[in-house]
């Protein structure tokens, strides 16, 4: 298979996992009425999905040591859709710890999924375009984030579905579970090109340390998924202050992800342009003036700050899973398992800013996203100088 063939091949599970991830945004106030919980209960939805990605990260890079890429992913696909029929018994039996469960299985195939997918995508081709590319691969996150959320919107938050019936969530995620099945069965013939070692290196994390660009993009990445997360699961709630039903709050976050997705794609052509980490920094700093207004702001037009933010956000996670890896050598897959377990910071921060929503109203709580952007602007370099240990 060539590597342009296999390329795309990747990319399909970036817009898979973007399925998963962008539901929860919906299922958070589904499952809030549905078992009747409060704004911090509700961001559990979020904890038990991204604490997987901590404590799986390392068994998914010690199994890519060990199987290779390819068969790490086809593990990765058979848990996911696994996780997405568990969602058939937890509705049934309205049982929200058998939800979390359901979302905790998930997010471990997407661990697999994430820590193969993104370094094998910076590895197929050229290191010094491999922002470009990772961000043209995210850009499909985009895509699938667009229609999870649209879709979800349409078939959970339905006006129509006034009872908020714990059911509604069948359908999408029975869909989705068949669909990753079939990825599996297709991942299972394909004969993607082998990414071999000359050296075989064992995990130490000191070893990994010792790597400032490591250092500085674990913390960006933890902030950053913390972040990009809090805007999202919150947003549905936030348009409830100005009376905006649930089901055109979905219809908005779809919008704000397609923007998402548009950053991604602009964000990988104006790399051509302008160096990754400066247009990083610019973007931290833009989406800090609009969480400032969203929580300082009054009207609709608070709103749209939220709307905006996301297309500011969208070449992150590409940008710091790159600077991350640069320079790391063999240490690459095992930078990445690290890389991957930052997104935890999606299951600790949300439920800090569901604390100051109940606290102090749910404007307050966007100060926890505008300090994690802040804390990426500072983080940002230009061309690092410290792209070795």
């Amino acid at each position: 298979m060539k590597a342009n063939k296999a390329f795309y091949a990747i990319v399909s599970l970036f817009f898979l996992w973007a399925l998963a991830h962008n539901l929860n945004p919906i299922l958070i106030p589904h499952l809030k009425n549905a078992c009747k919980l409060s704004d911090m209960q509700s961001a559990w939805v979020d904890s038990a999905f991204y604490i997987a990605y901590f404590f799986m990260a390392l068994p998914a890079g010690w199994l890519i040591e060990k199987m290779g890429y390819q068969k790490t992913i086809v593990l990765g696909l058979a848990l996911f859709s696994a996780g997405a029929f568990l969602f058939i018994p937890a509705a049934n039996a309205t049982s929200y710890p058998l939800f979390l469960m359901a979302l905790f299985v998930v997010a471990s195939g997407l661990t697999f999924l994430e820590t193969a997918a993104n370094p094998y995508v910076t590895i197929l081709g050229s290191e010094k375009e491999a922002p470009q590319r990772l961000n043209f691969a995210q850009a499909f996150n985009g895509l699938g984030a667009t229609i999870a959320a649209f879709a979800g919107s349409k078939l959970i938050l339905s006006d129509n579905n006034l009872t908020r019936d714990a059911n509604l969530v069948q359908t999408p995620y029975l869909t989705i579970g068949i669909l990753v099945a079939i990825v599996m069965l297709l991942f299972m013939r394909l004969k993607l090109p082998q990414i071999k070692t000359d050296n075989y290196t064992s995990f130490s994390f000191m070893r990994l340390w010792q790597y400032p660009q490591l250092r500085k993009a674990l913390l960006a990445q933890f902030v950053y998924v913390g972040a990009q997360v809090g805007v999202g699961s919150f947003f549905i709630r936030y348009c409830s202050l100005y009376q905006i039903s649930q089901e055109s709050a979905g219809t908005y976050l779809s919008i704000s992800l397609l923007l998402f997705m548009c950053g991604r794609f602009f964000g990988s052509w104006l790399m051509h342009k302008i160096e990754a980490n400066i247009l990083l920094r610019i973007y931290a700093i833009i989406s800090m003036a609009l969480m400032a207004f969203a929580i300082w702001g009054s009207g609709v037009a608070t709103i749209y700050a939220l709307v905006s933010t996301q297309f500011f956000m969208s070449i992150m996670f590409p940008t710091h899973f790159t600077n991350g890896l640069q320079g790391l050598g063999e240490d690459s897959k095992y930078g990445s398992s690290l890389l991957v377990m930052t997104i935890s910071g999606g299951a600790i921060l949300p439920p800090i800013m569901g604390a100051l929503s109940d606290i102090n109203g749910i404007q307050f709580a966007y100060l926890v996203p505008l300090f994690c952007f802040a804390i990426i602007a500072i983080l940002a370099n230009n061309k690092s100088k410290e792209n070795t240990h």
